[in-house]
C-alpha cells in the first residue's frame, strides 16, 4: 500500500500500527517551529520571517490555544494570513497556480475545506499543528519496523507557509530513510502544477521496481 499525506508529520507515527506500507510520500508537510530538536537559531530565523500578523498568531496557539478563536475573529489586530487570505502568503507561483487551476475549480471545493465552522476547520489545527507536540519529529527515528519503507518528502524552496529551511534540517538528520525532492521555484501549491501528481506516483513506484 502506497500512502500520501500533505498536513502532518504526525501521521507517519500512526500508519505503520494500522497498515503494511509500501512507501510514503509527505508535500510539504507542516513543521512546528517549536519543536524542540531544531537548532535555535534556525527556528528563529524561520519564525521571524513571517509577517508580525503570522507570528503573532502563532504565538497564540502555541501559548495561550484558549485565544485562538478570539484572536483570529476579532477585528483590532491583523490575523494569519492563511484564515485572511492574504496575498503575502503565497509565492509567485502560488499566485499563478491559484489564478489558472484553483480559481478554476470553484467555491465550491472551497466551501468544503471550511464546511464544519472556523474553529473545527481551521483554528483547531493551528492549536494542534504549533502546539505542544509529545513528540519531536526532528529526533524521530525510522518509525517502520522492516527498515525499508521510504519516505519521499517534497518541498518548494520558496514556500512562504512551509519554510525550507526546517524542511531541510529535517530531511538531512534522517537522509537514511527519508528521500527529499526540493523544487526550486515552487511555493505551496505545487502539488497542483500540471503533471506534478504523476510525477511524485512515479517517483515513489520507479523505487519499488
Amino acid at each position: 500500500m502506497l500512502y500520501f499525506v500533505h498536513f502532518s508529520y504526525c501521521f507517519l507515527f500512526s500508519l505503520p500500527t494500522i497498515f503494511r506500507l509500501a512507501g510514503v510520500t509527505l508535500l510539504t508537510p507542516a513543521t512546528n517551529y517549536y519543536w524542540p530538536g531544531f537548532p535555535s537559531n534556525l527556528s528563529t530565523e524561520a519564525f521571524y520571517k513571517q509577517p508580525p500578523c503570522d507570528y503573532w498568531s502563532l504565538r497564540v496557539a502555541h501559548y495561550a490555544p484558549w485565544l485562538t478563536h478570539w484572536w483570529n475573529t476579532q477585528k483590532w489586530f491583523p490575523i494569519i494570513g492563511a484564515i485572511s487570505k492574504s496575498p503575502h502568503t503565497l509565492s509567485r507561483e502560488d499566485k499563478e497556480v491559484a489564478a489558472k487551476q484553483l480559481i478554476a475549480k470553484g467555491a465550491h471545493h472551497r466551501e468544503h475545506v471550511r464546511q464544519q465552522g472556523q474553529y473545527e476547520s481551521l483554528h483547531r489545527d493551528l492549536n494542534l499543528g504549533f502546539g505542544t507536540w509529545e513528540f519531536d519529529p526532528v529526533e524521530m527515528e525510522n518509525p517502520f519496523m522492516d527498515k525499508e519503507v521510504s519516505v519521499h518528502l517534497w518541498q518548494g524552496d520558496e514556500d512562504i507557509l512551509v519554510p525550507a529551511t526546517l524542511q531541510r534540517y529535517i530531511a538531512e538528520r534522517h537522509s537514511s530513510w527519508i528521500q527529499y525532492h526540493e523544487l526550486a521555484g515552487s511555493g505551496h501549491f505545487f502539488p497542483h502544477l500540471n503533471g506534478m501528481a504523476d510525477s511524485i506516483v512515479k517517483t515513489m513506484l520507479n523505487e519499488k521496481q
